[in-house]
């Protein structure tokens, strides 16, 4: 029992970091969608990069799976928004096991 405690603590972290990351990449899209002049310098595009990186296989994966729903010139895309629900999930998975 007292592994698998530090497993679930662990694994809490790692999502409760991913987690961040996830909001980080949101407000990065927020403002290159309101500024399209906008790119990241320095030690700014390292850590854009980072983001887009780590989180870009489940976002891409959920919107193979649901593709974004067209209405008019706009598109929703539920690949972030699935994926924050996922994270989420799984942090109160954790908390439950340790």
């Amino acid at each position: 029992m007292f592994v698998l405690a530090i497993v679930a603590t662990v694994a809490y972290y790692l999502l409760l970091i991913y987690f961040f990351v996830l909001w980080a990449r949101f407000v990065l899209d927020l403002v290159r969608t309101f500024s399209r002049g906008w790119r990241p310098r320095g030690f700014g595009l390292v850590l854009a990069e980072s983001a887009y990186v780590v989180t870009d296989p489940p976002i891409k994966f959920f919107r193979r799976i649901i593709p974004p729903l067209s209405m008019g010139p706009i598109a929703i895309d539920f690949g972030w928004s699935l994926t924050m629900l996922v994270v989420i999930i799984g942090l109160y998975v954790t908390v439950g096991l340790t």
